[in-house]
């Protein structure tokens, strides 16, 4: 008799959104499989209970009276302490395995689009070979090609607790995607896939019996170690995979047979063990140990790739000559180590190409070992003898050989140098203040008041970095909460300070951050008045005249709502892009953007193509963090598709009729974007600063015990305790609300925006031709639908203030109103067929972790502490915090 399965699908979502078949099978399979875990774990009942719940919640949509809601409630309360968290925990897991489902799906998609297109024809919009074609229309083919070398994509790793699994439970939810990929390849017999099937079984009881909650939080090392992990998985061969593709689109057959038109666009940056604004634990150590680590990695990785492109290079010398330049290049190789190039000649008589290339990946394990007499003293120094092998082997005929792996070769140094990813550091400017008065006045300002001997010490550290590892290995400084010229003045006096004078200091790229909404005002002022520092001005003549200017979506977004924040920002971008273009300035604009749609989230590529003229210019840069690393990132397929995404749309920015567009529908809209500010701005305060609103909002969300969650080193809050918003970080704000299936910070103030406009005929036009406007609905649309009323109305309930409970869901009912007559649906994500699928195969069984949580939440609200042990309400509530994000996904 077969397992119970804990999935099937039901009719009601079945009917309302087709689902494909093959992942219908999937989610069966692995639902199937989790029940027969269940089943053999030994708990009397589990799978029954988790049954019933599960069928009660996915009643309980169709039961407008709530009575199977509440049955479902009363079922919760009847568990045992620990049968409530084994029912968490099983929810938990099925979420981690649907993801897979979902995940599996998207790349029987992707595969099977790419066995449909033509190599150069008809490819997707939003593909990098169409929106270079695009603008070769428009601009002529070689400003097309001089724009296409312009391009850059800077992704940045950053440790922002977002990301709710342990890298336990990370690694297996790997290993389960990958059989679970095996299973999609038509060679396998009967006798393989019961092999499957088995090997399935076993990781998913692993997963099961593997504690979901971390003991302790991670080091800023351990976070370091875990993004190191993605670079091995994905980064360090999709990025050259993108490289590749894109020069086929281009090159058509003449690919990996001429120069390649494609450049290496990518360049990866991490905060990981420099972001120091609020986390006590990154220390100057710390940053030191977090480069050291990247630059043993990825010297590692370029040794074995250089040695295995120079083993495949058997090239016989009668059949392709050596150049010049090659025979150049060994002589002084052999100058450098007779026993190295002995070596190379041993393994390799008459392959000359080959011997230079193992000499190399000697050099490269001498960089790594730190052997000054054979160590290559900078990347570009690498890139030169890679060339000089590579034109030597285009000029002997071997073309293929040439710009095939070796060009890949190329372009990953080219991309990663020595320390993979750059560093950046970011400190707050009320710390480089209090440094300085410190330092002036060192008995005047208590000690314990400021770090200023660890700020001091950042200094040194990025000047030992610099030496060691190059300047590129960390060079930008990131100053929060910039509100003057003199907060960026401030670095560089301490630079000097620290280093022993101006001559000493290391190289730093200064970058102001502004992030609160009077800041991002003020910004175009501050921006003018730095210009005139003399530090500043030195910088700009050693770079060109670069500069990056970083803003912030987190905190704007908590100062004045989702709706004038996104308002802000454009305004921002657009007077800062102007300034830039007055000042003669190659400006990029550095966009501090979070997973939840409250701080930025959604579609990269949509959000490239809605910004003001000149605001991307060729440049995209924007943080990465937590579980939005994992999703774009951790399946190679699915990282490789965004990065095309992104790089057609940083393309297709740049275009005349692309800035044109977005211009034009600024003026025309500008009337209703102010009316909608004002409006969004002002239902905004009157709840968020309302008298009470801080402690009620930490009653009705887990908001404190989100700060228990063993996943990040850095602290939820600034503070010991939250009395106001400022007190608290931005992203325990959004996860909060998302926890409570309010999402809040996603759409709050829009419906009553909406509702003063009152023109429809109006507002569905700016949907149609204003792209900044669609973007805003369409991912308050997403966020709406990841809301669920009915459990909303119960975690307002924790608190005792009506009144502020009524305005939350007034303001959720009209926005939800406001959405469908603008997108014209009966229903959220109706016209969004696969994103409407997912979210509404996910809701029911997110409603039973979050009544679950309910339960925690309701006993650690009323319970009298004292003598009281609150460990077992404590642990379930953890439990459904991670299986809550992992069911809506984008939490942080």
């Amino acid at each position: 008799m077969p397992h119970q399965s804990i999935a099937p699908a039901h009719a009601r979502i079945a009917a309302t959104h087709e689902i494909p078949e093959a992942m219908r099978r999937d989610v069966g399979l692995l639902g199937e499989l989790l029940g027969q875990v269940l089943t053999e774990y030994g708990s009397a009942g589990l799978l029954e209970d988790v049954e019933a719940l599960r069928e009660l919640t996915i009643a309980a949509l169709e039961d407008p009276d709530g009575a199977v809601l509440a049955q479902a409630e009363e079922l919760v309360a009847s568990f045992s302490a620990d049968r409530a968290k084994e029912v968490a925990r099983a929810f938990t897991c099925y979420f981690l395995l649907a993801n897979l489902a979902e995940e599996q799906h998207r790349i029987r998609t992707l595969r099977a689009r790419d066995g449909e297109i033509p190599l150069q024809d008809q490819q997707p919009a939003d593909s990098v070979a169409a929106a270079f074609a695009h603008l070769r229309d428009e601009v002529g083919q070689e400003e097309a090609e001089r724009r296409l070398k312009e391009l850059r994509f800077h992704p940045v790793l950053t440790a922002h607790p977002t990301e709710a699994r342990r890298n336990a439970i990370a690694a297996s939810v790997r290993r389960v995607g990958q059989l679970l990929d095996d299973r999609d390849d038509p060679r396998m017999g009967t006798g393989a896939l019961a092999q499957n099937r088995r090997e399935l079984l076993e990781e998913i009881d692993n997963m099961w019996r593997t504690a979901q909650l971390r003991v302790s939080s991670p080091s800023p090392l351990d976070e370091v170690r875990t993004a190191l992990s993605v670079f091995d998985t994905s980064f360090s061969k999709v990025f050259t995979q993108a490289y590749r593709r894109m020069d086929d689109w281009l090159q058509g057959e003449a690919g990996g047979t001429e120069a390649p038109k494609a450049p290496a666009f990518i360049r990866l940056g991490s905060w990981i063990g420099g972001d120091r604004d609020g986390n006590p634990n990154v220390t100057a150590s710390i940053t030191r140990a977090a480069v050291a680590q990247a630059a043993d990695r990825v010297l590692g990785d370029l040794e074995a790739r250089a040695r295995t492109v120079g083993l495949a290079l058997t090239l016989d010398d009668r059949y392709t000559p050596p150049s010049d330049g090659l025979t150049a290049l060994w002589g002084r190789q052999r100058q450098l180590s007779e026993e190295l190039t002995d070596q190379a000649v041993q393994h390799s008589p008459r392959e000359p190409h080959r011997q230079v290339l193992l000499a190399v990946a000697g050099r490269l394990a001498a960089t790594r070992a730190r052997d000054a007499d054979l160590s290559y003293e900078s990347p570009q120094e690498l890139v030169a003898d890679l060339k000089v092998v590579q034109d030597s082997l285009a000029a002997g005929g071997a073309k293929r050989a040439a710009y095939g792996d070796l060009q890949e070769l190329i372009w990953q140094v080219e991309t990663f140098g020595f320390h993979l990813a750059e560093l950046e550091v970011r400190q707050h400017s009320k710390v480089h203040s209090q440094t300085l008065a410190w330092l002036q006045d060192p008995e005047g300002v208590e000690k314990t008041a400021v770090p200023g001997e660890e700020v001091i010490e950042t200094f040194r550290a990025i000047a030992s970095v610099q030496q060691r590892f190059g300047v590129d290995a960390c060079r930008r400084y990131i100053v929060s909460f910039t509100q003057s010229a003199q907060n960026l003045a401030d670095v560089y006096t301490l630079a000097e300070k620290a280093l022993g004078g101006a001559e000493h200091a290391p190289v730093l790229d200064v970058i102001p951050l502004f992030e609160t909404y009077e800041d991002l005002q003020n910004a175009p002022r501050i921006l003018q008045e730095m210009l005139q520092n003399p530090a500043v001005q030195r910088r700009l003549e050693q770079t060109g005249r670069r500069l990056e200017v970083m803003l912030g979506y987190s905190d704007s977004a908590k100062d004045v709502g989702p709706v004038a924040a996104t308002l802000a920002l454009y305004e921002a971008q657009e007077k800062i892009a102007a300034w830039a273009v007055e000042n003669g300035i190659t400006l990029t604009q550095f966009h501090g953007r979070g997973g939840a749609l409250g701080r930025g989230g959604g579609p990269a590529n949509r959000a490239i193509l809605a910004q003001p003229p000149h605001s991307v210019d060729l440049r995209f840069k924007v943080t990465e963090q937590g579980e939005v690393i994992s999703a774009r990132y951790g399946n190679p397929e699915i990282a490789l598709r965004h990065i095309e995404q992104v790089a057609a749309a940083t393309l297709m920015a740049s275009a005349p009729s692309t800035e044109r567009r977005n211009a034009e529908a600024a003026r025309r809209f500008a009337p209703l974007a102010q009316q909608m500010d004002a409006v969004s701005r002002e239902r905004f305060h009157g709840l968020v600063d309302a008298e009470g609103f801080a402690p009620w909002f930490a009653q009705v969300t887990p908001q404190d015990e989100v700060g228990l969650l063993a996943i990040g080193s850095r602290p939820a809050k600034r503070g010991l305790s939250v009395e106001s918003l400022e007190d608290l970080r931005a992203i325990p704000w959004n996860f909060a609300w998302a926890q409570a299936r309010i999402n809040l910070t996603g759409w709050y103030g829009l419906g009553s925006a909406l509702e003063a406009v009152g023109d429809l005929d109006q507002l569905r036009s700016a949907y149609a031709d204003w792209p900044l406007f669609r973007a805003l609905i369409d991912n308050i649309e997403m966020s709406l639908a990841k809301t669920d009323r009915r459990i909303a109305e119960r975690y307002l309930r924790l608190g005792d203030r009506q009144d502020l409970a009524e305005l939350v869901l007034e303001e959720l009912d009209l926005t939800t109103k406001w959405v469908l007559a603008i997108t014209d649906q009966s229903r959220l994500l109706e016209d969004h067929r696969v994103l409407g699928r997912a979210v509404e195969l996910r809701n029911p069984y997110v409603d039973a972790l979050s009544l679950l949580q309910l339960r925690a939440l309701q006993a650690l609200r009323t319970q009298d502490h004292d003598g009281v042990d609150v460990d077992d309400p404590r642990n379930l509530l953890l439990i459904t915090l991670k299986g809550v994000a992992a069911g809506l996904q984008n939490t942080g």
